[in-house]
C-alpha cells in the first residue's frame, strides 16, 4: 500500500512556488496576499498564523488582519474593498467560518476576482465549470488533484467517487476531475449523506475521496480491494491520552481501511499540508495574471 505523503508533496509545490516568486522579484513585482480573520476562533488563528509564516518564507509580501468578534459586515466589506483597491494585494483570503452575524457569501461576493485566491467567487466557480483556466480552483480540491498526479495515480478513465458535496470540496472537486486534459478526464459520481446504498456506491469507486467532515465515516465496507482513497477530513475528537486532551483524524477509519487500499492519505500529513500550499500557487498565479509578470 501507497501512503502518499502530502507533505513531501506540497514541498514540491512551495518550491516551484519560491521559483515563481523570485522570478517576479527579477522584474521588480512581489507578489502580495492579504489575510482577514474575524473572531477568535482557535482552530481559524492557527490557519492564518500557518498562512502567514509560508507567505514569509515564500517571500510573499504578507498582511493580517485579524478583526474582533464583533466587527460589523459594513466594516469588514469596507475592507475588503480597501485590499480590492491595494496593488501592493494580488490575493484575499477571508478566514472561513466567519461569526455567525456575518454573510459570508456576501463578503465573498465583495473580493475581487482576480485576487479571489480561495476560489469561491461566483465568477471563478463559473471560469471553473467553463474550463476557463484564468480562474482560480479552491485550494484543497486543486491539493487533491495534484496529490493524484505526483502519486502517479492518473484519474483518467477510472471511476471517481466523491463522498461529500460543498462548495468548498466535493462540487468544485468533481468539477475538476471530469474537465477534459491532464488531471481530468474520469468519470465522476458524487455521493452523499442522503444518498441510498452509500457502501455499495462507493465500492465502485477506483478513487475514492471521503470529504463528509465525520472522523471515521468510511469503513472497510465503503471501499473496494486495490482503491486509492484521499482523505481530506480533519476532525479532532477527543483523547485524554493527548497532552492537547485531542488528536486530528479523518473522515476514514485509517487501520481498518489501508489494508483495502492499493493508496492511501495519511490525517494528519496528507491532504492538510496541500491547501496551503496551493493557496500560495495560487497568489503567485493572481499576481502573474494582475501584473503581466
Amino acid at each position: 500500500m501507497q501512503l502518499i505523503d502530502g507533505k513531501r508533496i506540497a514541498q514540491e509545490v512551495h518550491a516551484e512556488t519560491r521559483v515563481a516568486v523570485e522570478a517576479l522579484k527579477a522584474q521588480g513585482i512581489t507578489p502580495g496576499l492579504a489575510v482577514v480573520l474575524v473572531g477568535d476562533d482557535p482552530a481559524s488563528r492557527a490557519y492564518v498564523r500557518s498562512k502567514d509564516k509560508m507567505s514569509k518564507e515564500l517571500g510573499i509580501y504578507s498582511v493580517k488582519h485579524e478583526l474582533p468578534e464583533e466587527t460589523t459586515q459594513e466594516a469588514l466589506v469596507a475592507l475588503v474593498h480597501q485590499l480590492n483597491a491595494d496593488p501592493a494585494i494580488h490575493g484575499i483570503l477571508v478566514q472561513s467560518p466567519p461569526p455567525a452575524h456575518i454573510d459570508e457569501a456576501a463578503v465573498v461576493a465583495a473580493i475581487d476576482p482576480r485576487k479571489d485566491v480561495d476560489g469561491f467567487h461566483p465568477v471563478n466557480v463559473a471560469k471553473l465549470a467553463l474550463d476557463d483556466p484564468t480562474g482560480f480552483v479552491p485550494c484543497t480540491p486543486l491539493g487533491c488533484q495534484r496529490l493524484l498526479l505526483a502519486s502517479g495515480i492518473d484519474p483518467a478513465g477510472k471511476h471517481a467517487v466523491i463522498l461529500g458535496r460543498s462548495m468548498i470540496v466535493g462540487k468544485p472537486l468533481a468539477l475538476l476531475l471530469m474537465a477534459k486534459g491532464k488531471g481530468g478526464d474520469a468519470t465522476v459520481t458524487v455521493v452523499h449523506s442522503r444518498s441510498r446504498n452509500l457502501p455499495e456506491l462507493t465500492r465502485q469507486a477506483d478513487i475514492l475521496i471521503a470529504a463528509i467532515g465525520r472522523p471515521g465515516f468510511v469503513t472497510a465496507e465503503h471501499v473496494r480491494e486495490g482503491a486509492v482513497v484521499i482523505d481530506v477530513g480533519i476532525n479532532r475528537v477527543e483523547d485524554p491520552a493527548n497532552a492537547k486532551g485531542y488528536r486530528i483524524v479523518g473522515d476514514v477509519a485509517f487501520e481498518e481501511v489501508a489494508p483495502k487500499c492499493s493508496a492511501l492519505t495519511p490525517v494528519p500529513g496528507g491532504v492538510g499540508p496541500m491547501t496551503i500550499a496551493m493557496l500560495m500557487a495560487n497568489t503567485v498565479k493572481a499576481c502573474r495574471q494582475i501584473t503581466g509578470g
